[in-house]
């Protein structure tokens, strides 16, 4: 009989039903049966991931009006925050995107997730590009025109230069097709992609914010206005980065305005 133990890293090592795993099906031992119970969820979990992937890449495949052509998928992230920049992201992922099985909307994912699927993405990308929409062009634009032009920019700095942009929930004016898609990270796995580096990128832009203006606590939460942040802002007062059209941020440079 073998040792739990055993049982345990030839389990870890398979991802398919074996015949060996015939007989852990009457094994007696407790053990033995829970660790055969834990295989059977990761195999399931596993499934889905897989068929979620799939179904993404479909969603992409039927904009391809060619077999060739390229579709770019475009994300933002930091639309509501109090302080910061909008990041929008554009991608072009290759046909073989089994690297990315797991992929999904960056606020569904874990911090080690996002970061370990944006390698993967920029290693294996067609192509893709990064913007970043300061704060002082927010407050010019107003949040909804800056975060379009930043998406426009991201996606005419592709190259190559795709034939048709699926953009998340944006209709862009661009040289070539595009469609706004509605929870696009949730349905298409280049938007998912864009989402992902879109997400680490303003991450990693506040986090150096955040050594820069330590009295925010941007590390925390990275400008958006939590109660915490709301409360620096009412004793520090906004700083260069904090959006001046933004409430409270407004109205405490108003404030600041008439003493």
């Amino acid at each position: 009989m073998q040792k739990t133990n055993e049982i345990k890293i030839r389990l870890n090592a398979t991802t398919e039903w074996q015949l060996w795993m015939d007989e852990l099906q009457d094994d007696p031992r407790k053990s033995v049966q829970a660790l055969l119970a834990s295989w059977h969820r990761k195999r399931m979990q596993q499934e889905k991931l897989l068929e979620n992937h799939n179904a993404k890449l479909h969603f992409d495949s039927l904009f391809r009006k060619q077999g060739s052509a390229l579709v770019a998928g475009i994300d933002e992230a930091g639309r509501g925050p109090l302080a910061g920049p909008v990041v929008t992201a554009a991608v072009i992922l290759p046909e073989d995107c089994s690297s990315l099985i797991g992929l999904n909307d960056s606020k569904q994912l874990s911090k080690l997730k996002r970061d370990q699927f944006a390698e993967i993405i920029k290693q294996i990308a067609v192509s893709y590009s990064v913007h970043v929409q300061p704060p002082a062009e927010i407050d010019r634009l107003n949040i909804y025109q800056a975060t379009r032009n930043s998406m426009t920019r991201a996606a005419l700095a592709l190259s190559p230069a795709p034939s048709v942009v699926l953009a998340d929930a944006m209709m862009l004016e661009l040289p070539m097709p595009c469609e706004s898609i509605i929870k696009g990270d949730a349905k298409s796995l280049s938007i998912a992609a864009a989402s992902i580096l879109a997400k680490t990128g303003r991450d990693a832009i506040m986090e150096k914010y955040a050594v820069q203006y330590p009295q925010y606590g941007f590390e925390k939460h990275a400008g958006y206005g939590t109660k915490d942040h709301v409360a620096a802002l009412e004793m520090h007062g906004p700083c260069e980065i904090h959006r001046s059209t933004f409430e409270p941020v407004k109205s405490l440079l108003t404030q600041s305005s008439l003493f």
